[in-house]
């Protein structure tokens, strides 16, 4: 778990709350922006502009984060050394780009909870999870199966029927969902650990997305993980909404692999580089299978140009292609800002703008309903709520009147405040205006 390196710790978010706890006023929410200690991080970020000229109130970061300002000059330098070294800034760029993923490794593994060498920055997410199915999807005779949570994201949907189809199995009969009990509306942890038990002896691969895109649910990833390997299982986890928003522990939690994307909460920008973590005793077999290419084989031969791949005892060894400079270039500032924040601190202030987020909600009149979890250890940043009053109308007004947030079929607004930038009056006008 990332820990700041600056003198702000989570407990200092204890005191922001008074003892009576939260208020449905404008006074409370300016009160609690004026105590926060990461307050100022807001004005390292771009805020897009309303119409009126005034700054939107931004509720989109599970979707796409926002743009810290010193990207551009990150972005700016890796194109003055294009410029200034033409292919010579593989070696002699201000961030060399033949090791530039290397610049992310400590980083990237301290944002997972990985060891170093069990992390690597490379392509994206889907693409990754193909790489990672490849040599963690390996169904034999009697378990074949593959384990998903309903309502996965669609990417992870099409993958695992794709991996299925292509080992000559039926999708409709290779891949089992864990479901919500009758009359909820969320899958709990014990509703997947309940279908691992039932059906472990038939399942090959368990994957599950760490934080559900739909619901706004984090998973229990250490007690899910714990039951796939008491099955036989592997244990994967797609963690696009769960990297940047909850502390995570993969390499604690014994997860076989696990893939992120770094636009969301990790704030780099669209198209940015992926992240994947294989634990460290697969990364050190050599005969695990895989797709390989040149920038997974080992450095020490890599440029001998011959043919027999021997990859890389590292993440690495799942790399087939060399860095990507542009995509990648983004995360060097989005990671400085995590590193300096720390991701405890940023959960702990996320923890109690949610909960703001949560309680306004749940006292409006607005005929809302909240389907995420109430419990905070079961959510990061994100609240989904069901409109069944023209839920489509009523994201178009909230944009016209300055807030970006999304909407889910059938009726569905997701809403997520970002500790990074978003604020406590932000939660407030975005109430206000909902309820107008």
């Amino acid at each position: 778990m990332e820990k700041s390196i600056l003198n702000i710790k989570p407990e200092h978010f204890d005191s922001l709350l008074p003892g009576d706890g939260y208020h449905d006023s404008i006074e409370f929410a300016e009160d609690v922006d004026n105590r926060d200690p990461l307050s100022h991080y807001r004005e390292k970020f771009h805020i897009p502009l309303h119409k009126s000229g005034k700054d939107v109130i931004y509720f989109c970061g599970n979707s796409l984060g926002l743009q810290p300002k010193g990207t551009r000059g990150i972005l700016k330098q890796e194109l003055d050394d294009w410029r200034d070294y033409g292919v010579e800034a593989h070696f002699e760029a201000t961030r060399p780009w033949y090791s530039y993923h290397e610049l992310l490794r400590e980083s990237a593994s301290d944002l997972v909870g990985a060891m170093p060498h069990e992390v690597v920055m490379m392509n994206s997410l889907t693409v990754n999870l193909h790489l990672m199915l490849v040599s963690f999807y390996r169904p034999e005779k009697s378990r074949y199966k593959i384990l998903i949570e309903k309502n996965a994201f669609p990417s992870d949907h099409y993958a695992v029927e794709s991996h299925a189809n292509l080992h000559g199995y039926d999708p409709e009969d290779a891949i089992i969902y864990a479901e919500p009990s009758d009359g909820e509306l969320f899958i709990r942890t014990e509703n997947i650990i309940e279908t691992i038990d039932k059906y472990g002896s038939e399942i090959a691969l368990v994957l599950i997305g760490g934080v559900n895109y739909f619901t706004g649910q984090f998973f229990e990833i250490d007690k899910i993980t714990q039951a796939a390997h008491r099955s036989g299982c592997v244990a994967g986890f797609d963690l696009a909404h769960a990297a940047g928003n909850l502390d995570l522990k993969l390499h604690e939690w014994d997860v076989d692999f696990a893939v992120w994307c770094t636009y969301k909460y990790l704030n780099g920008g669209p198209g940015a580089t992926a992240g994947a973590y294989i634990n460290e005793r697969h990364v050190q077999n050599r005969d695990l299978k895989r797709l390989a290419g040149w920038w997974g084989n080992d450095p020490d031969t890599r440029f001998e140009m011959k043919p027999g791949f021997v990859p890389v005892t590292s993440a690495d060894g799942w790399q087939v292609s060399n860095p990507s400079i542009f995509a990648m270039a983004p995360l060097i500032e989005s990671h400085a800002m995590f590193k300096e924040v720390g991701m405890d601190t940023l959960r702990a202030k996320s923890v109690i703008l949610t909960g703001y987020l949560e309680y306004l909600v749940e006292n409006s009149d607005a005929k809302i309903k909240i389907i995420t979890p109430s419990n905070p250890s079961e959510r990061g940043c994100q609240l989904s709520l069901i409109v069944d009053d023209n839920p489509k109308e009523r994201v178009e007004k909230l944009r016209d009147n300055g807030v970006i947030c999304d909407f889910r079929e059938p009726n569905v607004i997701r809403v997520a405040p970002v500790p990074f930038y978003n604020t406590f009056t932000d939660v407030y006008k975005f109430i206000e205006i909902l309820r107008s």
